[in-house]
């Protein structure tokens, strides 16, 4: 069996066996949320240092750039045949204007829709991007069906479902869902700090997500960390951020000593948990990329993970 998380050769980006599914690819994630204003030479240009720094998995969704984030893709790809080949591709749907749709017309209408964007053949993984409340499960799984025998998605996920949610989704779906994309950052660690401060009255303590960290562990589906920088729901990003000190002065010491960047850092305290994540990061600029990817190759000790878990202000109990 191929484990779920390890390296290609010594000096390359770990890699990460999606789920246990076989699909492997590599445990930092290129989000496409922010390239619709850039040309098609730039993003041609910026996938390459992508792959240069060891990133060969890229996340869109039909809604980033009102679908033109994916049309602009699909223009790299078409302009290189090859590409395509030495990637991996998730995309997302459900999310409408004012609504969620999870209808089986929808779902199959969203895919065809990213695959024409994309010029591509296949998707690596499609996730339900929200969950619907109103969703037809049998429809769901219809759609899957059909998505799965024509090829057109080779994987299913999931994002922001609770570990309820899936298990009534996987009731029904023949396929497994592999991958659960949650915000999941230093400031933003409820996934973590609803165990944690378990059996308390602390702020963190409540379970707002059904034990989802646990839930995936043992169903062994892959998160997909996103926002690994922000506090809050879009609130900013903490990074240098003047009302976080405590956190920035630990992040910038450790920095220092491993001689990465404070970003980096974050994401290792990421890559550092035993649940094997992989972390989505949105940046597009070119050095800051490859100031994060270092986080592949940064090694956080138990003290120092923890230090930096109390420096964002959470308790332990």
């Amino acid at each position: 069996m191929i484990p779920w998380h390890f390296n290609m050769e010594d000096g390359q980006m770990k890699r990460i066996n999606i789920g246990n599914s076989g699909l492997i690819a590599s445990e930092i994630v290129l989000g496409c949320m922010r390239i619709s204003e850039m040309s098609v030479s730039e993003l041609s240009r910026y996938i390459d240092e992508a792959l240069g720094a060891g990133i060969t998995m890229f996340d869109h969704a039909d809604i980033y750039g009102k679908g033109r984030c994916e049309e602009l893709f699909g223009e790299v790809l078409a302009s290189r045949p090859h590409l395509r080949e030495r990637i991996h591709i998730q995309s997302k749907c459900s999310i409408r204007d004012g609504y969620y749709d999870l209808s089986k017309e929808h779902i199959l209408t969203s895919v065809d829709g990213i695959l024409k964007r994309l010029q591509t053949d296949y998707l690596d993984m499609l996730l339900l991007h929200r969950p619907d409340t109103l969703m037809e499960l049998e429809e769901v799984a219809e759609a899957f069906d059909c998505l799965h025998a024509s090829g057109k998605v080779r994987h299913f996920g999931v994002s922001n479902f609770n570990s309820m949610q899936i298990e009534l989704l996987q009731a029904y779906v023949k396929q497994p869902i592999i991958a659960n994309q949650m915000q999941f950052s230093i400031m933003h660690a409820n996934l973590v700090t609803s165990g944690i401060q378990a059996n308390t009255l602390f702020d963190g303590a409540p379970n707002r997500d059904g034990h989802i960290l646990e839930y995936c562990r043992l169903k062994h589906i892959t998160i997909q960390a996103w926002s690994p920088f922000q506090y809050g729901f879009f609130e900013g990003v903490f990074i240098d951020n003047e009302q976080f000190p405590e956190v920035n002065e630990v992040l910038g010491r450790l920095a220092e000593e491993k001689g990465v960047s404070k970003s980096a850092i974050a994401v290792a305290w990421i890559l550092r948990h035993p649940a094997n994540m992989q972390v989505i990061v949105g940046t597009t600029n070119s050095a800051r990329l490859k100031d994060i990817c270092q986080a592949s190759h940064v090694q956080l000790s138990r003290q120092e993970w923890y230090e930096i878990y109390r420096a964002a202000g959470h308790r332990l109990p």
